[in-house]
């Protein structure tokens, strides 16, 4: 459903939002081994993201990236958006591009329904609110 960028974003995103209320700042390496993914990957989504006031981030011996409480309230899918843009929410489910309700395809009207239960379902989660099952390791952010 999503790309791969957008999966390692969400990933990276919820991590750093771990550490964040914990008071502390996460390193490339570590996001990057807590996550599963190349340092050099997560590095440019992280930076995109960064220009995008999406996460903050500090230079030198005690930095890395962090989010304020501002940021803690933000949904996934702002970051879906800011990686894989809006078709995710609008498109057509076999990529058509004439698709509408007046010319629909052969999945547009359950297809529309999954859309706009996953926009809001990716808008009501808010990164902060992942930390506590994650704590208590209920759930997971990479493969076992």
């Amino acid at each position: 459903m999503f790309s791969k960028t957008c999966e390692y974003a969400i990933r990276a995103m919820i991590f750093i939002a771990q550490r964040s209320k914990k008071g502390e700042k996460a390193g490339i390496k570590e996001i990057s081994k807590e996550i599963d993914s190349p340092e050099a990957f997560i590095a440019k989504i992280l930076q995109d993201l960064g220009r995008r006031g999406l996460v903050l981030s500090t230079k030198g011996p005690n930095g890395g990236f962090y989010l304020d409480d501002k940021l803690l309230d933000g949904s996934l899918a702002a970051i879906v958006k800011a990686v894989d843009g809006e078709k995710i929410f609008s498109g057509c489910g076999l990529g058509l591009k004439q698709c509408s309700e007046v010319h629909p395809c052969p999945i547009h009207n359950e297809f529309k329904s999954i859309r706009e239960s996953m926009k809001r379902m990716l808008e009501q989660a808010k990164l902060g609110s992942f930390t506590m099952e994650l704590e208590k390791k209920l759930t997971f952010l990479r493969r076992a």
